[in-house]
C-alpha cells in the first residue's frame, strides 16, 4: 500500500481501513504467541501500513488546523 494511494481517499475510509488494520494486527499477534503464524513478516508490513494511515489522517488535520 502506497501512501499515494490512501491520499486519494476519504477519512472515512481511512478510519475504516484503519480499524481493519488493527484487528488483523491483533490476529496476527496472537497467531504468534500460539505458534501458529505461517509469516511473520507479515506483522511489520501491516504495522506499516498502519503508520502509513495514520501519517495521512494526521497530516489532514494539520491542513485543516493550519488553514
Amino acid at each position: 500500500m502506497k501512501a499515494a494511494q490512501l491520499r486519494e481517499q476519504s477519512a472515512e475510509e481511512l478510519q475504516r481501513m484503519l480499524s481493519d488494520l488493527e484487528d488483523q494486527l491483533f490476529k496476527l499477534r496472537f497467531q504468534k504467541s500460539t505458534g501458529q503464524i505461517e509469516n511473520p513478516v507479515k506483522i511489520r508490513e501491516v504495522r506499516r501500513d498502519i503508520a502509513r494511515v495514520l501519517t495521512v489522517l494526521n497530516e489532514r488535520r494539520n491542513e485543516e488546523s493550519a488553514g
